[in-house]
């Protein structure tokens, strides 16, 4: 029998967690430890004096241990997201998981903590004896009312920030959503009535966090598994459930649902039907936040009440209501003024920055990143993004604010501006590079041609690309072949069905495509005879063809072969209306950021004017991946030492840039090391207009750039995202054989950008 697509997904869900090294996280150390001082250093004997330094004064070990920017993540794994009690161990991937969101968020380090021990008070016993390790304390997936009694322990025992996420980050989230929808409805807190259904930790904490807000407890009606919460109840109640406890008899969802403005779900799919959304006031607020089904999808839910404002738990719907947009930034926030707890008005403060933030004018990178999708304030808009690059300045100077004010930091900032300012410059080096690219791609429904159509990492990127964007792929290859290797792969797209195919051996559009080629190709000594070979053996030309007939958006190639004869075929076919090949750029994903690698392909031995078009070609796509260019021009001649042809060529390609009033940094020619190396640059040219460290290598000689680009990826364990060819209005990009299915999948997102974002 053959495997489901739940089993496909499963697998690769298993393989992503095995491969290639098991789990999420690892440890690495911040120094060097190279020789016998830095030994001595790092421990025995110097290890002492730091260890002296605390005793004396327990503050510093902010300064000498990683104290400060480390948060634990406890749970007992007895409330896991849509998995239940699975016990501590089984919960351990989820808490990596957030330790990694923890990272790539706001660059925290945190370790996971799963602990075998249901009892709370007992737990909270375990997390209190941590203390001297952490900044701070997330408490995840314990189980309610459990989870009340270790919070509450916790956070009057610890000095130290302690914060359950499943209760505090949800209700921060769904109080910035519900601030949002109640401006576009037109209404306020204190006038609303509302209906919640679940009663655990996460509904209750949003119900008390609204409660603050400015909503009157009386207009509060909560609702669980047994009806409605009334006074004298006995049946699976809490002290929490009883404390929003209405009239004196049992009731129905149905019956106390009339004339609610906000319906708050925290409980499971379907409980929510339309004839219940029907009875609801005019514009009603539904948050449906199961997941991963809510409790009424959006579509049934307008049918009845076109006005609705609506938000769920899902990534695929407007308005997904996501921790992702709170809890890094709230510690970060925390950690970066020494809290000793994260108290009513930094959480307040974290719900009026998100708000905000959605309310203000779209960054030019969340428009980017989110190309396609309507990004201004209103029904489908209520919170950000959570790749919106200004949140983690926005929400964690917010919280620092609130800290400072209410006496609860430790260590005050004497310039909240400047924080702020630290904050934004730093948001690229923590940010998933790739994921603001994905983002463009998955609303931009632009047709992709895949000229190996054939290849089985070409098939797997396909259905990642259906998976993950709204791009169209288009294969070109033997249709029985694609469907024996989808099969043979375990892959579940069809084509035919899930994408099309351009057959070179029977297709319908066989005489347009060659007569097209031929058309083009007729005074460059090409014949019909061979336009109509080409057309039946070339896959690379039928693409470029394609995209020449607007029968595609894009073409990307280079699976197998050499890079220049499939250059060759573009560049005859669509090196035209001011297009042309300026160079090719790879993007290598370093460890402490990303660094661009050019000429590393399309140009031998670049003149000076084809430097200065890959440099202001580098310099554009740079931008769009939201950073700022920093151009190093790289050879052996260091600032005029040597008087070579790679030195001279870029002097002279420097000259020529210097006359066109450009608007970012470039310096030449020199070293690779003078190039990442600031202090060393500036010994040897002390009036270097460059600052910091090169973003950009650009080559005199194609051989040394794919060099440097090949020891990056073999050596530095880059990841190689390209080559991207400039000049070529993102109409065609060629890969290189060593591709991966993922390398395909990032090139496939940036083909999908429309041609305006691209050189």
């Amino acid at each position: 029998m053959a495997d489901t697509p739940r089993d496909t997904l499963r697998q690769a869900a298993l393989d992503y967690h095995k491969f290639p090294k098991p789990g999420k996280l690892e440890i690495r150390a911040t120094k060097p430890l190279a020789n016998g001082r830095d030994l001595a250093r790092a421990y025995s004997p110097g290890v002492a004096e730091a260890c002296i330094e605390i005793k004396e004064n327990a503050d510093t070990a902010r300064d000498y241990t990683a104290r400060g920017n480390l948060v634990a993540v406890v749970t007992n794994g007895t409330a896991v997201l849509g998995l239940g009690n699975i016990g501590a161990l089984a919960s351990k991937p989820v808490m990596e998981g957030k330790a990694v969101l923890f990272k790539k968020f706001a660059s925290i380090d945190c370790f996971d903590i799963e602990v075998n021990e249901p009892d709370p008070v007992k737990l909270a016993d375990i997390v209190c004896a941590l203390e001297p390790t952490f900044g701070a304390i997330n408490l995840e997936d314990i189980k309610a009312p459990d989870c009340f009694i270790v919070e509450k322990l916790c956070r009057e025992r610890m000095n130290i920030p302690v914060f359950h996420d499943d209760q505090h980050g949800t209700a921060i989230v769904v109080g910035a959503a519900a601030t949002n929808a109640l401006h576009v409805a037109g209404k306020k807190f204190e006038d609303i009535k509302i209906v919640s259904t679940g009663g655990g930790a996460a509904g209750i904490a949003c119900l008390n966090m609204l409660l603050k807000l400015g909503v009157r407890r009386e207009n509060v009606w909560l609702c669980d598994i047994d009806g409605l919460v009334y006074k004298g109840r006995t049946n699976d109640m809490t002290p929490q459930k009883a404390e929003y406890a209405q009239g004196t008899k049992a009731a129905t969802l149905d019956e106390v649902i009339e004339g609610a403005d906000m319906f708050l779900g925290l409980s499971g799919p379907g409980v929510l039907k339309p004839e219940m959304v029907a009875k609801m006031a005019k514009k009603p607020i539904i948050f449906a936040l199961a997941n991963p089904t809510p409790e009424i999808l959006p579509d049934l839910a307008r049918e009845v009440a076109p006005g609705a404002i609506i938000a769920t738990g899902r990534s695929d719907f407007p308005n997904q209501v996501n921790n992702v947009l709170c809890f890094p930034f709230i510690f970060r926030g925390a950690l970066d003024v020494g809290a000793t707890e994260i108290n009513d008005e930094m959480q307040l403060a974290c719900i009026a920055g998100i708000a905000a933030l959605a309310r203000a004018t779209t960054s030019a990178e969340a428009a980017a990143a989110y190309h396609g999708e309507q990004l201004t304030f209103g029904p489908d808009y209520l919170i950000p993004k959570p790749f919106d690059p200004r949140l983690i300045g926005v929400v964690a100077s917010a919280v620092a604010k609130a800290a400072m004010e209410t006496g609860v930091a430790q260590r005050p900032l004497a310039d909240l501006d400047a924080y702020k300012a630290s904050l934004d410059a730093s948001v690229f080096k923590s940010a998933l590079l790739m994921r603001p690219v994905f983002q463009a791609a998955a609303t931009a429904s632009r047709r992709i041609v895949f000229a190996e159509g054939e290849d089985e990492r070409v098939l797997r990127a396909a259905q990642a690309i259906l998976e993950e964007t709204t791009e169209l792929p288009i294969l070109i290859g033997r249709p029985e072949v694609i469907e024996a290797r989808c099969d043979r792969a375990g892959l579940t797209i069809k084509p035919g069905k899930d994408f099309k195919i351009v057959n070179p051996e029977n297709d319908e559009r066989y005489r347009d495509y060659w007569q097209a080629y031929h058309s083009l190709m007729s005074r460059r000594g090409v014949t019909p005879d061979l336009a109509k070979a080409i057309m039946r053996t070339n896959t690379t030309a039928i693409g470029a063809v394609m995209v020449h007939q607007d029968e595609a958006d894009s073409l990307i190639c280079g699976t197998f072969g050499q890079y220049r004869w499939h250059l060759n075929y573009i560049e005859n076919v669509l090196g035209r209306d001011g297009h042309s090949a300026h160079g090719a750029l790879s993007m290598m994903i370093l460890e402490d950021g990303p660094l661009f690698i050019a000429d590393t392909h399309v140009r031998s031995e670049p003149t000076p004017a084809q430097m200065v078009q890959t440099v202001i070609g580098a310099a554009r796509h740079v931008r769009r991946f939201g950073l700022e260019p920093n151009v190093a021009f790289c050879a052996q001649s260091q600032f005029g030492n040597l008087d070579c042809d790679t030195g001279n060529r870029m002097r002279e390609a420097m000259a020529m840039l210097d006359d066109m009033n450009l608007d970012f940094t470039y310096e030449g020619e020199m070293n690779v090391d003078a190039a990442l190396d600031a202090e060393l640059r500036e010994r040897l040219l002390p009036c270097s207009r460059m600052k910091g460290a090169a973003n950009v290598l650009v080559f005199g000689h194609a051989d040394a750039a794919s060099g440097v680009r090949n020891i990056l990826k073999m050596k530095g364990g880059g990841l190689e995202v390209g080559p991207i060819l400039m000049g070529m209005g993102n109409r065609a990009h060629i890969v290189t054989p060593s591709i991966t299915a993922r390398g395909l999948l990032n090139m496939a997102a940036i083909a999908g950008t429309p041609v305006t974002h691209y050189g």
